[in-house]
């Protein structure tokens, strides 16, 4: 539950909880990994999540902006937060230091139904800071690896160090029946995989559609020439699934903001997959 408004035993929303930073870790240029604690033992206890579900973090004295929680509830390790240097509150965010204070909201939203895709082949298909909400369900799988069937991750980014989450690789890689692939738009000389946009990599990879379900996430020119990709390999919309939370605004439907058609991202997202999108966006 929020945090009451003192005196009055109303629950106020908009009021965040106070945590720690306990860990700041550079996972790319301009991607710092944000390990936070609750400050309430109570509080800290009851918080529960899932993958695709986002909070908003608050810089005091700057702002607040939302972010997809990228650990898994059930490892109990503490929150993590991929936070991307673009703005004012980023960057205060970033400034900031273990041991220092911050303000969080949430958890706001749905989530993956992974619950749905047990027995399912697996497609993870990230682009950059696209990856952070996709990691919670890669590792999702990875703890219940025998609910599922085949993953394929298939992660690009710019170049080589804009590829986030490096230090998880081959633990990916070598789980059972999973495969990884690495692509990146521009190589380096100690560069030896793949230098391909992610929609070429997707034809090339040519995965099944068979029982198989497709999520991906990334900027919307990749999203855009990947969804036509899966299509050409049979994959129906509602086998396509993807997360809308860069359109987060207060995070309670309030401000009317993040609407996209009728719909509101916070309220009724911002996890979709194309088939319900398809219905209010006529882009896709």
């Amino acid at each position: 539950m929020p945090p009451e408004v003192e005196g009055t035993g109303a629950v106020d929303p908009f009021l965040p909880y106070l945590a720690t930073i306990r860990s700041m870790v550079d996972l790319t240029p301009d991607v710092k990994l944000m390990g936070l604690e609750l400050d309430d033992p109570a509080i800290r206890d009851s918080f529960d999540y899932r993958p695709g579900q986002f909070a908003f973090l608050s810089a005091f004295g700057v702002g607040e902006a939302p972010f997809g929680l990228t650990s898994v509830a059930q490892r109990r390790e503490g929150l993590e937060f991929a936070v991307r240097r673009v703005g004012t509150v980023t960057s205060a965010l970033q400034e900031l230091e273990p041991g220092d204070k911050v303000g969080l909201r949430g958890p706001f939203g749905n989530h993956f139904p992974l619950e749905d895709y047990r027995g399912k082949n697996i497609i993870i298909i990230g682009g950059g800071i696209g990856m952070a909400p996709l990691r919670p369900v890669i590792n999702t799988i990875l703890d219940r690896r025998a609910d599922y069937g085949d993953m394929l991750i298939i992660n690009g980014a710019r170049s080589p160090q804009d590829l986030a989450f490096a230090p998880e690789f081959d633990t990916w890689a070598q789980a059972p029946r999973t495969r990884l692939e690495l692509t990146v738009d521009r190589g380096d000389e100690g560069w030896t995989g793949s230098v391909d946009l992610v929609p070429t990599v997707v034809g090339k990879l040519k995965p099944s559609s068979q029982n198989a379900v497709a999520i991906t996430c990334g900027p919307p020119i990749m999203i855009r020439f990947t969804l036509a990709g899966l299509r050409e390999l049979g994959f129906a919309d509602h086998q396509i699934v993807t997360t809308l939370e860069s359109k987060m605004k207060c995070g309670l439907g309030k401000c009317a903001r993040c609407n996209v058609g009728d719909k509101y991202i916070c309220q009724d997202g911002p996890v979709f997959s194309f088939e319900q999108i398809s219905r209010f966006v006529e882009q896709f």
